[in-house]
């Protein structure tokens, strides 16, 4: 008897503590906790905690040492880590080399390799091929009058005809890797680049990882005293060699273990852009980002959600809270979770994504809730839930530029939670001085009362929604409807999921596929794909090539 009173007791105390069976979190204890979160994790100490940096290792350590303090259970692969290996930095390797004649070339002031080259060393005479362009359309073709091509080393012009660069004429003819490919099937054995147009700007040494490599050597030549455009040069010898620097990240996974059929997953990504690179907003000198909204925010969130439910009654899910990183990379670790679970995915009831929840605006409080059209349940649920004056707006889809949309294509319903947009966004001035956070506490009683009004019901069902916020819709007239594979790093588009009824689905492409051409335009890479989905227009048909299993198909699509 007094141990049944005693333990009533303890539930009594930490309801009190942490909050009450119908969501309702404690204010006095949550507002602060948020508050240690992000001034630890935005601090410049942290480094903008960039994937596989000395950030990242000290921002997990953070995260592991709350998730052990609450009593979640270790759910990585290494304790509560789960390492994922992804190519963090391109550089130019000490072998690379270029002769021209007699002349040994200076590497970095000279030349440099571009990102299109392949790591292979070629000796072998030269010849002009002007800008290496052929646009039938403009009837233009360098190589109409040129003859033994086969086995050279083709020096041609960065910039275009008209001079006109990118925007010009020949933009859907000029772009590097139409012209490489066109070269390679001309049968040469590499590529100079040279610049002879005084209005048109250098290449730089910087590497995408979104460029896949060409078969052949290609290098640009700076040095104008070396070579120019009449082709003055009799023998070439090119050596490339482009070194990737593989990184690792890690997902910190912890569990709540309730005995229950089902979990549910709660995560928020907790990588930043370090001091800036590819994502940056910002121009200027190099600056810490400190990511206090992105994503300082959401993991402090997902740290008070898992202290909040290791201490309340409500039994009937597991909880599994991951904090994800490589999400600015490309959805990495997400990604790399949904292909290497650490409990069966066909368990996980529904997924909660919090990014960037802590700056809710204080005149028009309104909190984003997207994905709310892949379950009949959510806006059941939503309709019984009220936090004083926050507003509601709410979008179906669910893909986005978040770590839920690995989940929704693998058929689990999922939420986004973000509280908007604002100029800071990706820039050093995203710091904690400026988050709102009585307003990221209403965000997480929201969220605590809907998983209360959901911890009944069983487990969820799942529905597919036209998504419309897909990767190319913005920037393009057509769109294929899919979302790319941003880890792969082969030849090629890796389709990660489809969308249905959009291009794709209708024409028969599955998620796994890699588009290899979209019409006569081959598909190495993301770049080449964007390139290529952007010369169609609405109502057009052409065919799209893929690899399914190593063996090559063709399907006929209608944009």
């Amino acid at each position: 008897m007094n141990r049944l009173f005693n333990r009533t007791l303890l539930w009594m105390l930490l309801l009190l503590i942490y909050g009450n069976t119908s969501g309702q979190l404690n204010s006095q204890l949550v507002i602060p906790n948020l508050q240690k979160h992000i001034q630890i994790l935005a601090s410049d100490k942290f480094e903008g905690r960039e994937t596989g940096k000395r950030g990242e290792e000290l921002s997990s350590t953070y995260i592991i040492n709350q998730f052990h303090e609450i009593g979640l259970v270790p759910k990585g692969e290494q304790e509560y880590l789960q390492p994922f290996s992804f190519t963090m930095s391109t550089t130019i390797g000490p072998s690379s080399a270029v002769k021209i004649d007699n002349q040994i070339l200076e590497k970095e002031k000279d030349f440099f390799p571009l990102g299109y080259s392949s790591n292979t060393t070629v000796t072998g005479k030269t010849i002009n091929v002007g800008y290496g362009i052929i646009a039938p359309k403009l009837d233009y073709n360098d190589y109409k009058e040129l003859k033994e091509l086969k086995g050279k080393i083709f020096i041609m012009e960065i910039s275009s005809p008209d001079h006109a660069g990118p925007h010009g004429k020949y933009e859907e003819y000029g772009d590097l890797r139409t012209r490489i490919d066109t070269a390679i099937s001309k049968g040469a054995i590499g590529i100079i680049f040279i610049n002879s147009d005084k209005d048109f700007s250098n290449p730089k040494p910087e590497y995408s990882n979104r460029i896949s490599p060409s078969k052949i050597p290609v290098v640009f030549i700076a040095n104008q005293n070396v070579v120019d455009n009449k082709n003055n040069i009799k023998k070439a010898e090119i050596t490339c060699e482009l070194v990737k620097q593989v990184g690792t990240g890690h997902n910190i996974i912890g569990y709540l273990n309730n005995g229950a059929a089902n979990t549910i997953i709660i995560g928020a990504h907790y990588d930043h852009l370090g001091f800036g690179g590819d994502g940056s907003l910002y121009r200027g000198e190099t600056k810490v980002h400190n990511g206090a909204d992105d994503n300082a925010s959401g993991t402090a969130a997902l740290i008070e959600l898992a202290r909040y439910f290791k201490n309340v009654p409500s039994k009937n899910n597991n909880y599994l809270f991951i904090a994800f990183s490589g999400e600015e990379k490309g959805l990495l670790g997400s990604g790399h979770f949904v292909k290497q679970p650490t409990i069966p995915l066909s368990s996980v009831n529904y997924m909660l994504n919090m990014d960037m929840v802590g700056r809710l605006k204080t005149d028009e409080p309104t909190l984003l809730i997207n994905g709310v059209g892949t379950s009949d349940a959510w806006k059941i649920a939503m309709d019984f839930i009220k936090i004083d004056s926050l507003k509601i707006k709410s979008t179906e889809s669910g893909v986005g530029p978040s770590d839920h949309t690995s989940f929704y294509l693998k058929d689990i319903p999922v939420l986004h939670f973000f509280s908007g947009t604002h100029s800071d966004y990706h820039k050093p001035s995203d710091d904690e001085s400026l988050i709102n956070y009585p307003g990221e506490y209403r965000i997480l009683n929201y969220m605590t009362q809907l998983i209360s009004k959901l911890d009944d019901k069983g487990k969820i069902s799942f529905i597919k929604t036209k998504d419309e916020s897909n990767e190319d819709a913005p920037r393009f007239k057509v769109t294929l409807g899919v979302v790319p594979d941003y880890a792969f790093d082969g030849e090629g588009m890796r389709i990660d999921g489809i969308t249905e009824g959009r291009p794709a689905a209708k024409a028969g492409l599955k998620s796994g596929d890699i588009v290899v051409a979209i019409g006569e335009n081959k598909v190495v890479d993301m770049m080449s794909y964007m390139k290529a989905l952007g010369k169609f227009n609405k109502g057009e048909t052409s065919i799209v090539t893929i690899l399914r299993e190593k063996k090559e198909i063709k399907l006929e699509i209608d944009f």
